[in-house]
């Protein structure tokens, strides 16, 4: 039997649909008690912490965890997500949904403050030939210096873009499928930005500068440090991408757009 399986008999669980897997992830649909719930094994280790402190309170609400097998017994959600709304309508009501996630940080999460100094070696051990602009890769460095005398006080989210957050009964919108750390809010935005690119392909400055501005300025946080996060973690992705030209391109004009 399968850890799946053996979930299914421990927990008395019934299941009510297939099972979905991706390469990092199995989610059933099942049955407990006529209520329908997801049984989800994989994903981040730590997603158990901080579903168990939200409390529902804008994610999905976590039932039981057995964190040895990575597994975790949520409420099921509407399979509708924030892909199927304006995108401006939606950086607004991810914003909301920051203002309740972001609670004090939990001592088990890691810092941003100490991925910054790993990041930063990374950028300067790419090669001045990446296809990567100079220019951006040092501003890039510059700034995980800066950044990280930032607190890392808060608990976050970490992948909190359109299609991680589903519609409910009990709230309009609740995320799921956290990947969580602690550190500065600000480092949230930048998923929102890259997600959906192929909707801003007429005109993706003035997209782009929507979006950023539409979470901001609703869930209060600082522009030139949501600004720096944006640069940091389009110029982390982008070297993982150096052989995707498409994914660079889109992120190097990102980049630009945020600071225009």
């Amino acid at each position: 039997m399968t850890d799946l399986d053996d979930l299914v008999d421990e927990w008395n669980l019934r299941p009510d649909g297939d099972a979905i897997r991706t390469p990092d992830t199995t989610v059933l649909p099942v049955r407990t008690s006529g209520a329908p719930a997801l049984l989800k094994i994989g994903g981040s280790a730590h997603a158990h912490l901080v579903l168990r402190r939200w409390n529902g309170d804008g994610a999905a609400r976590l039932l039981r965890a057995d964190p040895h097998r990575r597994a975790v017994l949520l409420e099921r959600l509407h399979p509708q997500s924030l892909d199927g709304l304006d995108d401006t309508a939606a950086c607004e009501a991810v914003a909301h949904l920051y203002r309740r996630l972001h609670v004090a940080a939990m001592p088990q999460l890691s810092s941003l403050t100490d991925l910054l100094g790993d990041w930063a070696g990374e950028f300067a051990t790419l090669p001045r030939s990446a296809p990567i602009p100079h220019r951006l890769v040092e501003q890039a460095t510059t700034l995980c210096r800066d950044l990280s005398t930032q607190p890392a006080d808060h608990v976050l989210h970490g992948n909190l873009h359109y299609g991680n957050v589903l519609a409910a009964d009990r709230d309009p919108w609740l995320a799921i499928s956290p990947d969580p750390v602690n550190g500065d809010p600000a480092y949230e935005i930048a998923p929102m930005l890259w997600h959906r690119w192929d909707e801003l392909t007429g005109n993706p400055r003035f997209g782009v500068q929507r979006r950023f501005y539409a979470l901001i300025d609703t869930a209060g946080i600082d522009e030139d440090r949501a600004r720096a996060w944006v640069i940091v973690r389009v110029v982390r992705e982008a070297a993982r991408s150096l052989h995707n030209n498409t994914a660079l391109t889109r992120l190097v004009t990102l980049a630009k757009a945020v600071q225009d």
